[in-house]
């Protein structure tokens, strides 16, 4: 650490933090930075899909945090599993690729007031680094398309593009088929159909109605994280990148400027021994994450003023939005006992089963060790009324109490259920003015009558779609909840009971117009201040999200690196 002083700094390893530094460091002229807090990601478990289960909870990889007790779950906590190693959540998440529906990025489009969140705006940075299976098409990307004949539009600016493809860019990010099948899911997908949901093969048009597989971010039966796909080899090999790992920030440096405006230099960061400062000449991007990054954001004086106060930091800037606007997909999860098939639950309940397991992972890279933590996928309306899709499920061959428990002794399916556009809304503050404090995480689930009213009609879908004739031969009994429970304050209290994180949490730092005042960066993702930007200073990651996507969230995320890079390389140009 003898020169501490880059062009770019970026604050976190993880989805968007990755792509970033791969996109930057492009630029042989420029010297960048990244910070990580947790160590590389070389833990075994981490590749192997399966491998969730022992990264989720473990020190090794999970900053661990936990809820605060939320009403709506009638007083309980959660685990708030966040990535903490090379690649962030993507070394610990389900692996799911997702955009969500085109609509959500209209409605982004329409809540900042700039078309270039439009969903045909956004397409080509999903495509951009997309490497589907299946090739590039007009929908999707692949490895060595040329980017012209992925940026059918033009929305790539020339500049952007010349610089990737001299370091031959693009299509970094692996999609894939799942390696495996289960009869009782085939069966839950023909009864979705009998339900009235269509068969799809592809979530990622725009709009993803329908049930069928999820596609993952797998490579040959290994998880492929964004350390992988974005770091190596190709920034470990260029003398302008420097990656620090086991560094935590602990606030950003901020300058009043001779004309009164303040600038972020650059940041403090704790490497274990001591407090070192990096400087940035030109921007610092914070891709801490929807917990992380509002928490530093606060730690440095940027939040709301009597949360700041409260804690006795300065307030540099009174920002009332850093923080808070916190959205997640909380997940209700009916177990379903069932006969005549096998899932997981039986094939892993001996020694000799688990061993059949692994000898089948070690010979051919399938079977339940390359398993997402879930496979079958469906999206549908929880009541006739809803204008588009408002409901996802995650179907798995396999029950158990809770996560982290055992598997049940007995056959059977979970299929959980989530509200994709709950209306509820919480906060992420810190607990004190010391960075090695967790922030209280106060999600607010099941807080609008909106919302319990979804989750107790979603409910009455999983039983509908259970019912059909296609997994009559299965002979299901709802093991979870329970047939007892049928009114809407029943179901929804109950959902309050078993309903789980997702893991999805967004919006704590949202981008919007300049006269919302809850608004923490602009359309840019620049940092606002009271009276224009805080310069030098931005945030990527999911936390910029005015409103969460009608799906899994790590893929938008990368979408938002992708033209936020351009935009950094955009404004770098303009400069000189």
């Amino acid at each position: 650490m003898s020169d501490t002083t880059f062009d770019y700094i970026i604050i976190g390893a993880g989805t968007a933090g990755c792509l970033l530094a791969n996109r930057l460091s492009a630029d042989a002229s420029k010297r960048v930075l990244l910070i990580e807090a947790g160590r590389r990601d070389d833990y075994h478990w981490i590749h192997i899909p399966v491998g969730y289960l022992y990264c989720i909870g473990n020190p090794r990889t999970d900053w661990l945090y936990n809820t605060e007790p939320d009403a709506g779950l009638n007083g309980r906590t959660l685990r708030y599993p966040r990535g903490k190693t090379l690649g962030g959540c993507s070394s610990i998440n389900g692996m799911i690729y997702m955009r969500g529906q085109a609509h959500d990025y209209d409605q982004w489009a329409r809540l900042t007031g700039d078309p270039a969140w439009r969903w045909e705006s956004t397409l080509p940075y999903f495509k951009h680094h997309e490497d589907h299976y299946k090739g590039g098409d007009a929908l999707h990307g692949a490895k060595g398309v040329l980017p012209e004949l992925i940026d059918m539009e033009g929305a790539l600016p020339a500049t952007y593009r010349q610089v990737l493809r001299h370091q031959q860019a693009g299509g970094e990010w692996r999609v894939e088929k799942q390696r495996l099948r289960w009869d009782v899911l085939d069966a839950f997908a023909q009864a979705a159909q009998q339900a009235g949901i269509p068969a799809t093969d592809d979530f990622n048009r725009g709009d993803n109605e329908g049930v069928g597989y999820f596609e993952v971010n797998q490579r040959t039966g290994w998880r492929w994280n964004t350390a992988k796909a974005f770091l190596r080899p190709t920034c470990y090999g260029r003398p302008n990148f420097e990656m620090w790992t086991t560094a935590q920030v602990s606030r950003l440096v901020l300058e009043t400027q001779t004309d009164g405006s303040t600038r972020c230099t650059g940041a403090q960061i704790w490497n274990g021994l001591e407090m070192v400062t990096a400087t940035a000449t030109r921007e610092v991007i914070l891709s801490a994450g929807s917990i992380g990054s509002p928490q530093i954001l606060q730690l440095s004086g940027l939040g709301p003023a009597e949360l700041l106060q409260k804690h006795g930091i300065p307030v540099v800037q009174d920002l009332p939005g850093v923080g808070a606007n916190l959205q997640d997909h909380l997940q209700i999860r009916s177990v379903y006992q069932v006969e005549g098939v096998k899932t997981l639950n039986t094939m892993a309940n001996s020694l000799w089963g688990k061993a059949l397991i692994g000898l089948e992972y070690a010979l051919r890279r399938s079977g339940p060790m390359s398993m997402a933590p879930s496979q079958l996928g469906a999206f549908t309306r929880s009541d006739p009324a809803q204008p588009y899709p408002n409901i996802e499920y995650h179907v798995q061959p396999l029950s158990l109490d809770a996560f982290g428990e055992p598997l049940h002794r007995f056959n059977a399916f979970t299929a959980s259920v989530c509200n994709l556009k709950p209306t509820s809304r919480g906060t992420v503050q810190i607990k004190s003015s010391r960075f090695e404090d967790a922030p209280a995480i106060a999600p607010n689930y099941l807080s609008t009558p909106e919302d319990r009213k979804v989750a107790a009609d979603s409910l009455r879908v999983t039983r509908k779609i259970v019912s059909q004739p296609a997994l009559e031969k299965f002979k299901p009994q709802e093991f979870k909840p329970g047939v007892q429970f049928q009114s809407d304050e029943e179901l929804a209290r109950l959902a309050g009971d078993i309903a789980s994180t997702i893991f999805h949490p967004v919006g704590t730092t949202k981008m919007g117009r300049d006269d919302d005042p809850m608004a923490v960066v602009d359309s840019r993702l620049r940092v606002r201040a009271q009276q224009g930007l805080i310069g030098g200073l931005r945030v990527v990651d999911a936390g910029v999200m005015p409103v969460i996507t009608s799906g899994n969230t790590n893929s938008p995320t990368l979408m938002i690196a992708e033209k936020a890079a351009h935009w950094i390389m955009e404004d770098a140009a303009s400069r000189g």
